[in-house]
């Protein structure tokens, strides 16, 4: 049987406060964040995350909902040119948030997972769910105080991945 689930993420800021959740139903879902990060990197961690929590259940298709056209090219398309340039992109540049990248594509090795885009912010349930909690955190740090970080997936066991990101800074600025 497939398992379905949203993921998202959220910044207040770009950088900014930012969180990230998935949600497979009202009873399971997860989420996280940090003071300081993008949109995208709460994006990726929210696939990352759910990855790890369904290693246990690997054996079992997953079906990734998810509105960032990032993610999903990042994934499914880009990685293996970055992979091949040594994670660099085509202009010769460093792939940015490299760590959740390298981190995803170990998850993904030997999974069966499918993603499916969804419109952002148009009525769909389980994505409208996973933004509502990523937002939620990201006002939590924002709030300074402790987000819900969820019940995460019924019967798993296998942790959270630590991954500490640091938001680019904002360019110098001559004046």
């Amino acid at each position: 049987m497939t398992l379905t689930a949203a993921a998202d993420g959220s910044a207040l800021g770009n950088p900014g406060p930012a969180g990230w959740a998935w949600v497979v139903d009202g009873e399971q879902w997860r989420a996280g964040g940090w003071p300081r990060a993008t949109n995208n990197q709460g994006e990726l961690m929210a696939v990352l995350d759910l990855l790890h929590a369904t290693a246990e259940r690997a054996h079992e298709p997953l079906h990734v909902l998810c509105d960032s056209q990032y993610v999903i090219n990042s994934v499914t398309q880009w990685m293996p040119g970055w992979k091949r340039r040594g994670w660099r992109k085509a202009d010769g540049k460093p792939v940015l948030n490299r760590e959740l990248l390298e981190q995803l594509d170990t998850a993904l090795a030997g999974r069966d997972v499918r993603f499916e885009w969804v419109k952002g912010h148009a009525g769909h349930p389980l994505n409208e769910a996973a933004d509502q909690r990523a937002r939620a955190v990201a006002l939590a740090f924002q709030a300074g105080i402790e987000p819900d970080h969820g019940p995460g997936l019924a019967g798993a066991t296998t942790p959270s991945p630590e991954v500490d990101v640091t938001a680019p800074t904002a360019p110098p600025t001559l004046f």
